[in-house]
């Protein structure tokens, strides 16, 4: 409730203080919220980090004017609902697991389409290609603002035997992570569930799930050394890229004045270089942490990748495409990105 001059007075406060009351009122405060264990700006799960240095680099550059409070663990929602609240108007900010939306806007699937991005490199292109630029076009559509570009690799953590080549899969109930990524696995044999990465650790724990296909950074945040006896590393090569950006409201983002808008687009754009050296890290230390658990460590090469890609091709790929001329594009455009 704002404070009235007749209230200040009867409580015995000087000038100075109402003018501090009347500075602290002009800072906007944004929110954001991510599903991954939060840590401090220096230790923990990098995306956590992430965020809390986008917070840190709107603070300082809007000289208070502009302040963001970081929301770990969906802590503030649960974790499938950020995407329509962000459209809504009703969260500001989120880094985001991009196919998450896909039962919203069925384009996002694009952000996990197995074994169609192969590489940080390729991934990286995308912003400016015509792919990156595409997407960013329907998500402000769709209300929402692309803020940071965050790329992962992914592995398998088995429960039991390695998950390596597609004839592997039979039998197994996997979590793939998008609908695209489960009819890859589908078509090798795979039973597959869809839950989002934070809930990974009780399908393990359960039995519920034999196998899960995520981030390396995920693997290492949530714990899944404990359960596993087997893990395909992403180190390398993977068919499992993720586009997990930090994304904004368009109404919020609209809502501030040019000089925020631009300072935020601007911190976050200088981010993407640190997300991607700390997914880059976590492949290599996934390695480390799932081996000194006891876990059997397995890469794919490059022609059990390819087989992985001719079965991608033949169902999720043809299936995205089938979906809308619009997705038919987006996948003709990301396959020109090499």
């Amino acid at each position: 409730m704002a404070l009235t001059r007749r209230s200040l007075v009867a409580a015995g406060l000087a000038a100075p203080a109402l003018l501090a009351a009347r500075g602290a009122q002009a800072a906007t405060t944004l929110k954001l919220s991510h599903q991954f264990p939060g840590g401090s700006i220096d230790e923990g799960d990098f995306r956590d980090r992430m965020c809390r240095k986008l917070a840190l680099a709107v603070k300082e550059r809007s000289k208070g004017a502009l302040e963001m409070q970081v929301y770990p663990g969906s802590s503030l929602m649960k974790t499938n609902a950020q995407f329509s609240a962000m459209r809504k108007g009703a969260l500001d900010l989120s880094l985001y697991p991009l196919p998450y939306a896909g039962g919203e806007v069925p384009e996002t699937n694009i952000g996990l389409m197995p074994a169609l991005v192969t590489s940080y490199e390729q991934a990286k292109a995308w912003k400016t290609a015509p792919v990156g630029r595409k997407l960013t076009e329907i998500l402000q559509s769709k209300g929402i603002v692309m803020v940071s570009w965050v790329w992962q690799a992914g592995g398998v953590a088995s429960r039991e035997r390695p998950l390596v080549a597609p004839e592997d899969a039979k039998g197994m109930k996997v979590r793939g992570g998008s609908r695209e990524m489960d009819l890859m696995m589908k078509a090798a044999g795979a039973a597959t569930l869809s839950l989002p990465s934070n809930e990974s650790y009780a399908a393990m724990q359960t039995g519920a799930c034999d196998a899960v296909i995520t981030s390396s950074t995920s693997l290492i945040s949530f714990r899944l050394e404990e359960l596993a006896k087997s893990l395909t590393s992403g180190k390398g090569r993977s068919y499992w890229f993720m586009l997990e950006p930090i994304m904004m409201s368009k109404i919020v983002f609209d809502g501030l004045p040019k000089d925020q808008q631009d300072l935020i687009m601007q911190a976050g754009a200088e981010l993407e270089s640190f997300g991607q050296e700390g997914a880059k890290a976590d492949d290599d230390r996934v390695e480390q942490v799932f081996g000194k658990a006891g876990a059997k460590v397995s890469n794919l090469d490059e022609k059990t990748l390819g087989r992985w890609r001719d079965i991608a091709r033949d169902t999720a790929w043809k299936d995205y495409a089938a979906k809308s001329a619009t997705c038919a594009e987006m996948l003709k455009l990301a396959e020109a990105v090499a």
